[in-house]
């Protein structure tokens, strides 16, 4: 790590990370650092090593509020604290149990960011979960609870704040260039209860709680998604599709939009797929993450033909690129929506067409194991690594694509038979 007298300078010019943290330690006052997340958000912290020699981490406070010469002034009282015997990691957890759920939460992004919260299969939480947190933690639990004692929350007041965010208490209008509201209703106010509930069940694990005092709130039943294209509905995209590809619609767009129907992934892996990880000889894509962990995920002739036909752009490794910078393109719910448009449906999103893709394998016979292999749910009991050799899979795969791509081409003959008759 780079060592060097810290000033306002250096710590301004710290830059953030891809991933994980980075920190600038002084040369002054020896374990005294400034920390950067990928966020940008930079924190004194204070290392050292307590009066039975075990190491540990302290944050001092957040850059901005403190200045420089305050958190080394600070860190040398903590430091003289330890010389005559104290522990101000074991000060600093006494001192948690009175948290307000505001600094609760600031504490829970701050150290899930830095990997040190673990969440599914005991890995570090993603960064695209962390995000929809903390949008969460904005818009709606700190209005409703961030002045409130976490200790000495109960199971009324969280379940209350979870009916407030349903009844539309937190509406307002969204943020960070992102049109419309942020409305609530019972599928938000679900999420939240179980935002709160996992950020106080983390502070618990970490020592900063003797107790959990909300566990056993009830969250309200989600509603489940089971809207899916049925096949007059799948032609008249295809038709639609068809249409929209002969009046200058984003060829990437549609690209990932055809993907999407052909395979069933998640619209997150579409989106994001890389060139590298495409085996078409294979007949698969090896993800290296998903909502489930790495998957090799089974690919049909019809998707690989739609993914073959993208255009590469130098330096960008993805399959469906941005046409600005080295991302992928992130808009498909968008065309998705005008491509229902034209096709006169609604009630359609990315989710339905990943339902349908399930829907028409078990209308072709499949089982209910073999389609949860095939949209490769976490919970699966086939082994994701050996996909590419499992031909009865890839067949499944293979037969579903096929019909999708039978029912599109439908819709798609339709047009010109209009066209030509016109």
């Amino acid at each position: 790590m780079p060592t060097v007298k810290l000033t306002k300078r250096s710590v301004d010019g710290l830059l953030p990370p891809a991933k994980g943290q980075a920190v600038l330690w002084d040369t002054e006052v020896r374990g005294f650092g400034a920390r950067i997340l990928p966020s940008g958000t930079k924190t004194f912290i204070l290392q050292y090593r307590n009066p039975e020699g075990i190491q540990r981490r302290i944050n001092i406070g957040r850059y901005g509020i403190l200045t420089v010469d305050q958190a080394r002034d600070q860190a040398k009282l903590h430091l003289a604290s330890v010389i005559q015997g104290e522990d101000p990691a074991d000060e600093n957890r006494r001192a948690r149990k009175g948290m307000t759920v505001a600094e609760m939460c600031d504490w829970y992004l701050i150290e899930a960011r830095a990997g040190n919260i673990l969440g599914r299969l005991n890995r570090p939480i993603k960064a695209s979960s962390l995000d929809m947190d903390e949008s969460r933690i904005k818009t709606h639990i700190i209005p409703l609870l961030g002045k409130r004692v976490v200790a000495q929350l109960s199971i009324a007041d969280v379940e209350q704040m979870q009916s407030d965010v349903k009844n539309g208490k937190t509406a307002k209008a969204r943020t960070g260039g992102r049109g419309g509201k942020a409305t609530g209703g019972a599928g938000v106010a679900s999420r939240c209860l179980g935002t709160i509930q996992a950020i106080i069940g983390h502070a618990k694990h970490k020592g900063l709680l003797a107790n959990h005092p909300t566990q056993g709130a009830k969250k309200l039943a989600s509603k489940k998604r089971t809207r899916r294209l049925s096949v007059a509905e799948i032609e008249m995209l295809g038709k639609a599709i068809a249409y929209a590809e002969q009046n200058h619609e984003n060829p990437v767009a549609l690209g990932v939009l055809q993907t999407l129907l052909l395979t069933g992934y998640r619209r997150e892996e579409a989106q994001a797929m890389q060139s590298a990880w495409v085996n078409a000889t294979g007949g698969f894509v090896s993800f290296p993450d998903t909502k489930g962990g790495a998957q090799v995920r089974a690919i049909g002739p019809a998707a690989l033909k739609v993914i073959q036909s993208q255009a590469e752009i130098v330096g960008n490794p993805h399959v469906f690129p941005s046409e600005a910078g080295s991302g992928p393109y992130t808009a498909v719910s968008s065309c998705l929506d005008r491509v229902c448009k034209l096709a006169g449906i609604s009630g359609v999103t990315p989710h339905t067409l990943r339902h349908t893709f399930g829907s028409i394998a078990g209308e072709l016979g499949f089982s209910e194991l073999t389609i949860r292999a095939m949209l490769g749910h976490a919970s699966q009991n086939v082994t994701q690594d050996y996909i590419h050799i499992d031909e009865a899979l890839k067949l499944a795969v293979q037969r579903t694509s096929d019909e999708i791509a039978r029912l599109l081409e439908v819709g798609a003959a339709r047009l010109q038979t209009m066209q030509q008759a016109a």
